[in-house]
């Protein structure tokens, strides 16, 4: 077979307790709703883009006997300050901001479901402090 069939990654699923809840949290976060359609069985395709992605998050029903917790999905940002300064401004639950020597600076925050994520600066900053 040349190549893949698979051509790149479209969606993240995110479980959420309640859809209504979760799209209240992720748009006060600033992120753009793409779609929002009634599926059968009366639940809902809800796509979000944060910023300008090329990847889409999905607000999916969370099966309640599954324990959640850090999902490997981390945010860029080009001003990772900035970031963490709006999401504890938003009253998200979200750490300290970690600087290592050579590592992009990162923090990881919580949304009100327990799923747990990092936004990631693209690049560290010259002195290995971030930025």
């Amino acid at each position: 077979m040349d190549g893949s069939p698979i051509t790149g990654i479209r969606a993240v699923s995110i479980p959420v307790n309640d859809q209504d809840d979760a799209l209240r949290f992720y748009r006060g976060l600033g992120f753009d709703v793409l779609r929002d359609m009634p599926t059968p069985g009366g639940g809902r395709w809800i796509e979000l883009a944060p910023g300008s992605a090329d990847v889409v998050l999905t607000l999916e029903p969370a099966d309640p006997s599954v324990h959640r917790g850090a999902i490997g999905i981390r945010f860029a940002s080009d001003d990772v300050e900035a970031a963490h300064a709006a999401m504890l401004a938003a009253g998200v639950d979200a750490d300290e901001i970690l600087r290592w020597p050579g590592v992009p600076p990162m923090f990881a925050w919580r949304d009100p479901d327990g799923n747990e994520f990092s936004v990631t600066g693209r690049t560290p900053a010259a002195d290995g402090a971030g930025s």
